[in-house]
Formats: C-alpha cells, structure tokens, sequence
C-alpha cells in the first residue's frame, strides 16, 4: 500500500465503536481515520487536548470522540472507557498504540526509573487498558485488541534496546492474553518498521533516502500502512486470527535487519 492510498473497503466497522490509544498524529491517527473511513466511531486519547481537538475535527464530531490524560493513569483510563460507553453506547474494538521511549543508548548507561516508565506505558499500561474494555464488555462477545509492537521486539536493536524489550514483552502479553480472552475477544499485534512519524524522527531524519535504501520495497512505513493492517486484525476479516503478530516492514526483517 503507498503513501498516499486510501480506503477501498468500506463498511467493515458499521454499528462498532473503537477507542484508540495515543492517537492525536501518526499511527494512532492513521487507525482512526481508518476506521472512520470505514464505519466505525472512535474515541481517540492522547496526553494534549489541542492535539485530540485538531483530530475530533478532522474525523468529524459525530462519528469522533476525545479525552486527554496519559495512557498509564488508572482514572484516565476509567474516565474514558466511562466517557466512551456514556456517547456511543459500547466498546467493541480496543487499539493500544501509546508507546514512549525516553532512553537512547546502551542498556548499561540507561536511567533505570526512564526504563521503569517504558515499562508502565509500553506494556503495563496496555494490560490495564485491555482489562477495563473487557470489563465494560468489549465487543460482548466479538470484541478485537489489537496492540501496536515493533520488529525492535523481535531482535536487538541498536540503541533502543529497552523500547525493544518492551515490545517483546508486548507480543508475549499479547499471546498470553489472546489465550486467556478466547473466544470472545481476540488479542493480536502489528510490528511496525520504521514509519514516517515525528515520534521514530530521530531513526531517519536527515538521511530517509539511505535509510529508506535498506528497505527491500525502496521507502518506509506510512502511518496508512500500519492503519490498514490494524483494520484488517481488528475486522471480522481476521475472525480466525489471534495471538498473532504481523509484522509491517516492507521487507527489512528478510535480510535480517531491523
């Protein structure tokens, strides 16, 4: 899929209501409008209400909803999927896409409380998330997580490496809870490459082409890519998958690269 691709299909989230995490810009965003485009409502989060206005207004009031907090806070947690069930009436599919990597560098110099805060948010934080839609009766029965990973939790990475282990912690938990939600709700992840967001900025900014040049299919990611295989997992296109990882990379990991 290019950059500048649209949707094509169109329907497949009639009648659902889907609450994206960290979805003011990038990835976050390209699901809901994604969703949006095909259907759905959303409610989108983020820690910057400016941000969630400029997104609202983009994917339109009727069918968007925000709420601003940060993603590891239990009463923001609870005040939105409360806030999500008070407008739109249900839950039905959960995207956790917030994801912090406050250190760079060897793991042997890194902060450990900044390391702790990677785990809060990266993994701990989506647990609670899954937890709370699942108790506010996700998808009751039917309901789609899908958390966003990385290829950096599928093999070292340099400097990095603890945003990595993270993502790796993801994917398990993951699996772990793709077995343990079954069969009513599944649970399953993309791992992305590098995708051209302000977040993965400093993994290409001022050298893309070279970068871009390592990729078997010649560019990185687009926020579309990633939004259209989270749609695809979290459709009834994907009834028979969970616990798994697709991995998005246009290609890097084939010659072993990451």
């Amino acid at each position: 899929m290019g950059q500048e691709s649209t949707a094509s299909i169109t329907g497949r989230f009639e009648g659902r209501v889907a609450l994206v995490t960290g979805a003011s810009r990038g990835i976050g965003l390209a699901v809901a409008r994604r969703i949006v485009q095909e259907g759905g409502r959303v409610c989108v989060t983020g820690r910057k209400q400016e941000g969630l206005d400029a997104a609202v207004a983009e994917l339109g009031g009727d069918t968007a909803m925000a709420v601003a907090g940060s993603a590891d806070d239990p009463e923001h947690q609870d005040a939105t999927v409360a806030a999500v069930l008070e407008q739109f009436g249900s839950l039905d599919v959960l995207v956790n896409n917030t994801g912090i990597n406050p250190s760079y560098g060897p793991l042997a110099q890194a902060d450990l409380g900044a390391l702790r805060k990677i785990l809060e948010v990266n993994v701990l934080a989506a647990l609670a998330w899954t937890r709370k839609a699942v108790a506010a009766g996700l998808g009751a029965p039917g309901g789609a997580v899908v958390n966003i990973a990385s290829v950096a939790g599928l093999k070292p990475a340099a400097g990095i490496g603890f945003y990595g282990t993270s993502k790796a912690a993801l994917i398990h938990l993951t699996q772990q809870l793709a077995a343990e939600l079954a069969p009513d709700v599944r649970v399953n992840a993309v791992a992305p490459a590098v995708v051209r967001t302000r977040f993965a900025g400093a993994l290409f900014e001022g050298r893309e082409a070279e970068v871009a040049a390592t990729y078997p299919l010649g560019r990185l990611g687009a926020p579309e890519d990633i939004g259209a295989a989270v749609a695809f997992l979290a459709s009834d296109d994907a009834s028979w998958i969970t616990g798994q990882t697709l991995v998005v990379d246009g290609g890097l990991t084939l010659s072993g690269g990451i």
